[in-house]
Order: C-alpha cells, then sequence, then structure tokens
C-alpha cells in the first residue's frame, strides 16, 4: 500500500549539535556499530549494544526494513503509519518530495547488509535562516499518539553517501512537543540525539531514557519523552548549505521485557 504524504511545514530552531555517539557513548545511550561485529560495541565488555535496554526486540519488534518496498512502517501492535519528507520553506531540497508539496516517499535500492531496499533522503540545506530537511515515520495512522512504553529504545542501520554531510539528529517526537499533541508553546524540540554518520552501513542505538531536547529553547521542557504517547521517529540534516544523501534501514524497537 503506498500513501501521499500530508505532513505540514515545520518550525525549528536550530541549538547546539552534541555527537552523543562519539562522545561518552557509553553513557549518552548511543553506540555505533559495525557490520559483521567490529567497530565501538563489538566487545562485551563495553558499549550500549551491550545492555539489556539495547537487546533486539522478537519480530513483532520491527519497525521497518524496507524490504516490502512500499512507504508504509511494518504492521505489528497496531502499528502502520507511513514514511514521509520534510523540508523548511528557506531554500532547502529534498528527494523524496516532501508531502506537503504532493510528493509520495519511496524507498531506495540497497540497504544494509545486503538487503534489497532502505529508507534514503538527499537535496542540499538552505544556506541561511532557519534551515532542516527530515525524513520519517508515524507509527500510526491517522497520525497519533502511540503507546511504546513497553520498549526501551530503537536500533537502525544507517550510512551517508560519499559527498554528503554526516551531522544527523534522531528525534521522537511526542505529546509534548509535537504541536499535534497540543501542549507545546514552542513546539518541534523532540527528545533525541545527534549522530555522525560514516559512508559504511553502521548499526546505531538510540535509548528512550538517554534522549535529550537540545538546550536553550522549547516548551514545555519535560524530563524525559513521554513513551505512551510518542508520534514516531524521524532522522534530520540541519547544515546550512550542506549536501546530504544519508540512507536508513533496519528500524527496529529495543529493550523489551
Amino acid at each position: 500500500m503506498v500513501k501521499t504524504n500530508m505532513n505540514k511545514a515545520m518550525t525549528y530552531t536550530v541549538g547546539a549539535f552534541v555527537a552523543l555517539c562519539a562522545f561518552a557513548p557509553a553513557i549518552s545511550g548511543c553506540i555505533p556499530r559495525q557490520p559483521g561485529g567490529g567497530g565501538a560495541g563489538a566487545d562485551a565488555s563495553t558499549g550500549v549494544a551491550n545492555l539489556p535496554d539495547a537487546k533486539a526486540c522478537p519480530a513483532d519488534g520491527l519497525l521497518d526494513d524496507g524490504e516490502d518496498n512500499n512507504n508504509q512502517i511494518a504492521l505489528h501492535k497496531g502499528r502502520g503509519g507511513y514514511w514521509y519528507t520534510f523540508a523548511d520553506q528557506a531554500g532547502s531540497t529534498i528527494t523524496p518530495q516532501a508531502g506537503a508539496l504532493g510528493g509520495t516517499f519511496s524507498m531506495s535500492p540497497g540497504g544494509a547488509n545486503g538487503s534489497q531496499s532502505a529508507a534514503r533522503m538527499n537535496g542540499k540545506i538552505g544556506g541561511s535562516g532557519t534551515v532542516f530537511a527530515g525524513m520519517g515515520f508515524n507509527f500510526v495512522d491517522p497520525k497519533a499518539p502511540a503507546d511504546i512504553s513497553q520498549y526501551k529504545g530503537i536500533s537502525f542501520w544507517a550510512k551517508r553517501g560519499e559527498n554528503s554531510a554526516g551531522a544527523v539528529r534522531v528525534k521522537l517526537p511526542d505529546v509534548n512537543t509535537d504541536p499535534e499533541g497540543k501542549v507545546c508553546t514552542e513546539c518541534f524540540n523532540d527528545f533525541g540525539m545527534d549522530i555522525q554518520l560514516t559512508t559504511t552501513w553502521t548499526q546505531y542505538f538510540v535509548l528512550f531514557g538517554a534522549a535529550q531536547q537540545q538546550a536553550g529553547w522549547g516548551q514545555p521542557r519535560p524530563g524525559a519523552p513521554e513513551r505512551a504517547k510518542m508520534f514516531g521517529v524521524q532522522w534530520q540534516v540541519n547544515t546550512p548549505g550542506a549536501d546530504y544523501d544519508i540512507y536508513i534501514d533496519d528500524v527496529q524497537f529495543t529493550g523489551c521485557p
């Protein structure tokens, strides 16, 4: 099933990036792991990859692996939202075209670990002002808060293209930060983490208990994401003037009871 995106234009204030996967990764809750067991997290004595909260969930914890080659996430436990893209109105471009402009998301050939398909976005970030572009999915459709409190985090595989910026913020919109939650007065400062991608497919872990809002803006500012009322997951690029080409694959929940 394919569905046209209906995401709305967003207003976003750029905060300071902190590469949490590179700075004290075991504390931050986000750590990369290379294919084949190499890289950070491969040793059982180190890394978030080996913590209980990062343990892979059963098959029904899968969010999307792209192998059905459509724009709907895996149909498990009432989930079934759709992938979309979004961008500012200050000059940033994005492919697939944003739903607000009539576009429909589609998967791209070539995924992690030899799989057939992955989610991909590419384009150029505007040179100045409040600039951003991103892709993501809602957990359910029509868009509504979903209770994912049984999970402790997400994992995914990601890489960048050869000439792409690598700084990406993983965002977790919830009832307190998304305007459709009807709570925030300064919205879109979602809990999340900043990661630095390489040109090699790498697995990343984002634990909900370690996710943070960006400093200096956003209302309200609760202590943690509201896992009982979360909308979805996004990957966003904010580097002014940057070319970007970002791939995401094999997204799943971690830390099942």
